[in-house]
């Protein structure tokens, strides 16, 4: 169904400059509205929209929304298309932004385990008794992507059932049930393999280590500190108005998936909808490691996945698809390649990029929505590539 929410096939790039939390952005008296750039643009913004424009009439996009910063300051914000037949597509539209949650959940762990309150290499167990492998699993494991935990967005029930009913709300135990109930790919810590299980049961695991539900705790560590102030979660496949749609042609026919439920997409409590100005500033704050101690900043980036990655006879590499090195690997919830820190979610119809490269305190964030002849794959990280190579020669943000 190209459902997955963080794609990591064939992620290549340069060595990771050293890592050290910058200091953070001065707080903003009062949200400023998220609208496009006055015109007409020129020099590097003159670029970024041509590339924009062009990538529109290539991928045939309904909307390209991005916007690009350096050093805190804006270079453009600007949304092209779009969002319905007749709507043009604006930057304050809110779009489903999937992975980013993950990122968010992996700094709040780190959070909590500088107040003492948990420690990376707690076993799963110790927080939630109930789950399978409890004992064998760490946070640091969960956050870091080392379980050997199957994923069940790849689970050929699961997609067969997704496909047929895109509304259906499944709960945390459906879709854990699915992962857990299977043996582990390798024994946990051994290896490096994707799975959404992961994160549905950390999220878990972060309500009972703090004792808040998970949309409170990352409003107070998270949004309200960054002042993400269009960025919430939803229970429902509801989506503040304004609204930037998305349509599909993932089932056969080309269709409107603004309001499928991401029930089954991470944990209750972050699933997010964000706008471009709220992407680009968390780009920025997970890029820098404002929310985090140097120290765990730079845990954050590298909890100890170098070197794991690597097809088994448990683990095929379809699975076991990363090997993770200096130059390209998974971190505590980020991907870090050719320098950049970034993630780049993907859900039916939506796909996006959030991506910040420290050499240059260059933030790019994009999102896009599909046309009916849209190729698959996340357009959006294409866009972003493009506008990588003419901002930053020599630190192009390449994940082919």
């Amino acid at each position: 169904m190209g459902t997955v929410l963080l794609s990591l096939a064939g992620l290549t790039g340069a060595a990771l400059p050293a890592g050290t939390a910058a200091a953070g952005e001065p707080a903003a008296a009062a949200p400023r509205a998220c609208v496009s750039s006055p015109g007409p643009a020129a020099g590097d913004a003159r670029a970024i929209l041509t590339i924009a424009q062009q990538a529109q009439r290539e991928f045939g996009l309904n909307s390209v929304v991005l916007r690009v910063s350096s050093d805190g300051r804006e270079v453009l914000t600007t949304a092209l298309g779009e969002s319905m037949t007749g709507v043009p597509a604006e930057p304050s539209m809110h779009f489903r932004t999937g992975s980013v949650a993950i990122v968010y959940m992996g700094a709040v762990l780190l959070q909590l385990v500088e107040q003492g309150k948990a420690s990376l290499d707690d076993p799963v167990s110790r927080w939630l008794p109930d789950v399978p492998h409890g004992s064998e699993i760490t946070l640091r494991m969960l956050g870091s992507s080392t379980s050997g935990l199957h994923d069940y967005v790849t689970d050929p029930a699961f997609l067969k059932e997704l496909e047929a009913a895109p509304f259906r709300k499944w709960t945390p135990a459906e879709v854990i049930g699915i992962a857990t109930t299977k043996p582990l790919l390798y024994k946990p810590g051994t290896n490096w393999s994707y799975s959404h299980a992961n994160f549905a049961i950390l999220g878990a695991a972060l309500e009972k280590i703090s004792g808040l539900p998970l949309d409170v705790l990352l409003t107070q560590h998270v949004y309200e500190p960054l002042g993400l102030s269009q960025t919430s979660n939803q229970y429902t496949p509801q989506i503040p108005e304004p609204v930037l749609h998305s349509f599909t042609s993932e089932r056969g026919t080309y269709e409107e998936s603004t309001f499928w439920n991401p029930s089954w997409t991470t944990a209750p409590g972050a699933v997010l909808v964000q706008n471009i100005c709220d992407l680009d500033r968390s780009a920025r704050a997970i890029g820098t490691g404002e929310l985090l101690s140097a120290q765990s900043f730079k845990t954050q980036l590298d909890p100890g996945t170098l070197g794991l990655g690597h097809a088994t006879a448990t683990c095929p590499a379809s699975v076991c698809l990363l090997t993770n090195t200096a130059a390209h690997h998974f971190g505590l919830g980020v991907i870090v390649v050719d320098g950049w820190i970034l993630t780049n979610p993907s859900f039916s119809g939506y796909a996006a990029v959030q991506a910040y490269l420290p050499a240059k305190k260059l933030a790019i964030s994009v999102t896009v929505t599909q046309g009916p002849k849209s190729p698959a794959g996340n357009s959006a990280q294409t866009i972003a590539e493009r506008i990588s190579e003419a901002l930053a020669p020599g630190h192009a943000l390449k994940m082919r």
